[in-house]
């Protein structure tokens, strides 16, 4: 019987496969899709299901639209913070009302997409696999890593130039990059960009053109103690994350520290390490195990330290950009010193609280769904390609900030820590 099946170019199937394909990367456990949250369901926040976007409370946002409206962007919106003092007695109240102002930002959308090469008649007589099956695999993962990867850059306001195959986003000097990346990748603002100084931390600074960081300034423990106590004191510190079930999440906030691997080996060779570890386990039972807080990851004074699937990272020679003004978004260059050679490297990692990212996706006409899927035959059934794309856009979310004193450009949800690393060359 067949009736359950469906013969090649049925065509239900490419919506069946988008569908699944879209699924499963919506639930793949990797770092960056664990700091994004469920969509709601059913009458839970009618709001947010109309618009069918995710926690505010987590570092990443996606807003999901199927509708059919126009358009290629989406924008968020800001409430400036508000700042006033009581008035007392029967002193007049009427008309010093204090004043609300919104601020936004937005994104665009746009097509990517991965043809998969299926080999020829003869190949697939002659391979030992069946190439065809093979190719869904393959495809899903190169959208999952483009997905993580150019979440990870956004987040870090740089690509970095480390490189190997397992890189999906090119450096940003490759001529596809800004069209790769969708939306403008941004340097960290003034207020959102630091670097370590000895034991302590330090807004990035600069010393003669060149950053100034040494080849001993790893990420430690120091670090993040000085770190907490920096946004202990920061107005308007990055919001703290709200994980699913976690019942401490108001008594013990937290926020999700993404560290490179060699951050993090430098951090776990540091003397009571595993009580950090444990730490992590004992607040993953109390937020239902939620995968963030399982794995190779740390909790300590407010952070949960987790590994980075791939360093953002600079070296010798290579480029940094940064925002010098509080109040402008214009871009300054410096560069890593000579000094760092091949054996040493910076390392950029990111200090996440909700809102940190947004992810828009948006329906395909194919398929009903934000990835769409296409298998063709060519030359006469000689030849096979199968092809999977998205429709999404991914960027940082900043605003232009009234702080009571003056406005400044603000990464919302997330600060940058740039740090030395040991390192074997470049690309390693």
């Amino acid at each position: 019987m067949t009736k359950t099946n469906s013969s090649y170019g049925d065509k239900t199937n490419m919506v069946t496969q988008a569908v699944g394909l879209f699924a499963t990367n919506m639930q793949r456990n990797s770092t960056l899709n664990q700091l994004a949250g469920k969509m709601p369901k059913g009458e839970a926040g009618a709001e947010n299901t109309l618009r069918k976007q995710t926690s505010s409370d987590m570092p990443i946002v996606r807003v999901q639209d199927l509708g059919k409206g126009k358009g290629d962007e989406v924008t968020f919106h800001l409430l400036n913070p508000v700042g006033a003092y009581p008035i007392m007695g029967s002193a007049y109240a009427e008309g010093r009302g204090v004043g609300m102002s919104l601020n936004e930002d937005r994104l665009r959308v746009n097509q990517a997409r991965f043809p998969v090469d299926l080999g020829n008649v003869m190949s697939q007589i002659r391979s030992p696999a069946d190439l065809r099956k093979l190719g869904r695999p393959v495809a899903q993962n190169l959208m999952d890593r483009y997905m993580d990867q150019s979440s990870l850059v956004h987040m870090c306001g740089a690509r970095g130039f480390h490189d190997n195959i397992e890189w999906v986003v090119p450096v940003d000097s490759h001529k596809d990059f800004k069209e790769i990346m969708i939306n403008r990748v941004k340097a960290p603002t003034k207020n959102r960009h630091y670097i370590v100084d000895g034991s302590g931390v330090q807004l990035f600074n600069t010393n003669s053109g060149e950053i100034d960081l040494s080849t001993t300034d790893f990420f430690t423990m120091d670090t993040v103690d000085s770190m907490k106590s920096v946004m202990d004191e920061m107005p308007l510190p990055p919001p703290i994350c709200k994980f699913e079930g976690d019942a401490a999440a108001e008594d013990s906030p937290i926020r999700v520290w993404l560290v490179s691997p060699a951050q993090y080996n430098k951090f776990a060779a540091q003397p009571g390490f595993r009580s950090f570890q444990s730490a992590s386990l004992a607040r993953a039972s109390q937020a239902k195990q939620h995968p963030l807080f399982l794995g190779d990851v740390g909790l300590w004074n407010g952070f949960i330290i987790r590994k980075m699937p791939r360093p953002i990272r600079f070296y010798a020679g290579d480029t940094i950009k940064y925002c010098a003004s509080y109040n402008s978004e214009v871009e300054s260059s410096i560069v890593v010193p000579d000094s760092f050679g091949q054996n040493f490297a910076i390392d950029r990692s990111v200090i996440l609280g909700g809102q940190a990212l947004a992810q828009a996706l948006a329906a395909s006409d194919k398929s009903g769904v934000p990835f769409f899927w296409s298998e063709k035959e060519m030359d006469h059934g000689d030849k096979w390609e199968l092809l999977i794309g998205s429709i999404m856009g991914t960027s940082k979310i900043r605003f232009d900030v009234n702080n009571g004193d003056s406005n400044e450009f603000t990464d919302y949800g997330v600060t940058v820590m740039d740090t030395a690393v040991p390192c074997l060359g470049r690309g390693k």
